[in-house]
């Protein structure tokens, strides 16, 4: 299983909104926002941040997937 961020990133558009904005409403630094974007593992405290900031649950913002 892999997680995917793919729906975040699909709201982010849905909302006319980047990355970087993200980034400054939520406090999550760069480097984090670099491992989403990536797929890499992150903290759930980055996750429910970006949460708070879009005010959405976390199962609107990531999925796990079959990795192979």
């Amino acid at each position: 299983m892999v997680i995917s961020y793919n729906k975040l990133w699909k709201m982010l558009i849905d909302k006319g909104m980047n990355k970087k904005e993200l980034r400054c409403i939520s406090g999550v630094s760069s480097a984090s926002m670099a491992k989403l974007g990536k797929g890499e593992n992150i903290t759930t405290d980055v996750l429910l941040k970006i949460c708070e900031a879009l005010h959405c649950d976390i199962t609107e913002i990531m999925e796990c997937k079959d990795g192979s």
